[in-house]
Parts: C-alpha cells; structure tokens; sequence
C-alpha cells in the first residue's frame, strides 16, 4: 500500500484481496504458497505455470484497488477524505496513474529457487511471523488473514498450495 496507508484495518477491504486471490487462484492458475494482510500491507508467494505472474499481480492489484476505492468513494468509510487525499497525493507523483493510487508500483519480487528451499522457508516464517511481531497474536496460526493457519493443519480463507 503506498504511503503505509492502513486500508486494511477495516474487514471488507482485506476481503477484497481474499476474495481477488481466490478469483486468480480458481480463473488464472494463480499459485499460492503463503499469504498475510497486515494493516498497511500484504507478504505473499506466488508462483504461476502459464502466463506471466507479473500479469496476474497487475491485474490482482488494478481490480483490488478499483473495488476499494468504489468502497471508500460510495460507503461509510469515516476516514474517507484523507485516505482519498493520500491516494491522489501518491498519484500525482507518478505518470501512471490519472486519479488515485492505493499499490506501490513495485512488488518487491524476490525469485525463490526450488534448489534452495532453505530461502523459501525464510520467507514463509517471516511472512507469518507478521502478526505475532506486530502483537496481533500469540501464534501465527491464530491470525485470520495469513495462511498459518493452512500450514498448522487446518483450513484457511484461501486454499494454499504448501511449501514443504
């Protein structure tokens, strides 16, 4: 989220992302490995077989963020004016964008190599430390919005493809 803009505070826009992610998962072959919402952002892994997995996260990211700003422009969104202010500061500053701009351009990619599993496993335990660093919870798996809960067993709001 550009400008660490805590959109995610709020369930319906973390549902927007679950709900995007289930979509690509079922209609573009999206794989996903490990996912967590924190307020102001998201960790995930992904990989795809066809098509280009950069494709996928752009269209991921312009229909997530069409939905929520829907959201925030139509709904009861309390802090509506200076989230759309911030969205149009973020814009202005780059000649992609024409109105708003709720994703950092980057998706700060990082390639993890099936010869080097040790560095995937890095990741997944940061990506799910996440909420326990941030005191949310006790237990990774505790936290709703991460697929901890997948790899301690149990079913999660989005179907994982696990590392192991």
């Amino acid at each position: 989220m550009v400008g660490w803009i805590d959109i995610f505070t709020r369930q319906s826009y973390r549902d927007v992302v679950v709900d995007s992610f289930n979509f690509c998962r079922t209609n573009k072959q999206l794989k996903i490995h490990a996912w967590v919402i924190m307020s102001n952002h998201l960790h995930c892994i992904l990989s795809s077989d066809i098509g280009r997995l950069s494709d996928t996260i752009g269209e991921l990211k312009g229909f997530t963020s069409g939905t929520m700003l829907r959201m925030i422009e139509t709904g009861t969104e309390s802090r509506k004016e200076w989230m759309l202010h911030q969205f149009k500061y973020y814009a202005n500053r780059h000649t992609r964008n024409d109105k708003y701009q709720l994703w950092t351009h980057e998706n700060h990619a990082e390639e993890l190599l099936p010869m080097v599993p040790e560095k995937g496993l890095i990741k997944l335990n940061y990506i799910h430390q996440n909420p326990v660093r941030a005191g949310m919870v006790a237990e990774p798996e505790h936290y709703l919005y991460s697929s901890a809960i997948d790899y301690a067993g149990r079913k999660g709001l989005i179907e994982v493809d696990l590392m192991r």
